[in-house]
C-alpha cells in the first residue's frame, strides 16, 4: 500500500509540473504570428517620381512573417513593404525599427498604422482586423 501511494504521489507531481510548463507566460506573440494576417480600411500610396496616387477607403493590407521580418501586401495595385523589423513597445503592441528615418508602423492584434515614406515613395494604412 506505501508503494502504491509513492507511485501515486509521483504522477500527481509530474502531471502538475507538466501542466505548469505547458501554461507558461514566457509566449511571445511574435514568435506566434500574432499579427500575420490581412487588416481592411483606408490605405494610400504616392510615388511622386512618376506621378502615382492611390487610395481607397476600401483598402487591405495582408501581413505576412517571413524569419524575423515582416511584409506588407497592399491590395489596389499599391506596391509590398518588406523586411521590416520590429521591437516591442507595450504588452501586445510592436513598432519598427530600423529602415527609413520616415517610416512608422505600428501594429497589434487589432489595428494597423502605417506612414512609411522611402525616398519618392510614401504609403499609409490606417486598418484594422
Amino acid at each position: 500500500m506505501k508503494n502504491l501511494m509513492k507511485v501515486l504521489g509521483v504522477c500527481l507531481i509530474a502531471m502538475f509540473a507538466f501542466s505548469f510548463v505547458s501554461c507558461s507566460d514566457d509566449d511571445d506573440p511574435v514568435d506566434n504570428d500574432l499579427f500575420v494576417g490581412t487588416y481592411n480600411g483606408s490605405v494610400g500610396f504616392i510615388d511622386t517620381d512618376d506621378d502615382t496616387n492611390i487610395s481607397s477607403e476600401d483598402g487591405r493590407v495582408t501581413v505576412v512573417k517571413i524569419g524575423d521580418k515582416y511584409n506588407f501586401d497592399f491590395n489596389n495595385s499599391i506596391p509590398s513593404i518588406t523586411g521590416i523589423e520590429f521591437e516591442k513597445e507595450n504588452e501586445n503592441t510592436w513598432i519598427n525599427i530600423g529602415g527609413s528615418e520616415n517610416a512608422y508602423i505600428r501594429i497589434d492584434q487589432d489595428d494597423l498604422r502605417i506612414l512609411y515614406n522611402n525616398g519618392s515613395r510614401t504609403w499609409t494604412a490606417n486598418a484594422q482586423r
